[in-house]
């Protein structure tokens, strides 16, 4: 298994998204980068070191669940909407 939680030879699917799912996503994504970003720089005011730790950790899931998000989007074609083709 790799660190990302996928297994080696596991081909990954492939799904058709909507226009309005992947804007939803793709905003998520920013947020989290955001929110990882506000908590790294909240961590530098903490003087607890458990405190940090945990703050990090925190920032460190964020940015997890932004680059989870990123490949499933790759992965993902956009569903034209009816009568387009």
């Amino acid at each position: 298994m790799f660190h990302d939680g996928t297994e080696e030879g596991v081909q990954e699917q492939h799904f058709e998204i909507s226009n309005r799912f992947r804007d939803v996503m793709e905003r998520r994504i920013v947020r989290l980068q955001f929110d990882a970003a506000c908590d790294e720089l909240a961590a530098k005011q903490l003087h607890n070191r458990d405190h940090i730790r945990r703050q990090m950790r925190l920032v460190a899931a964020q940015l997890e669940d932004a680059n989870r998000m990123k490949r499933f989007l790759e992965n993902s074609r956009t569903r034209q909407p009816a009568g387009e083709a």
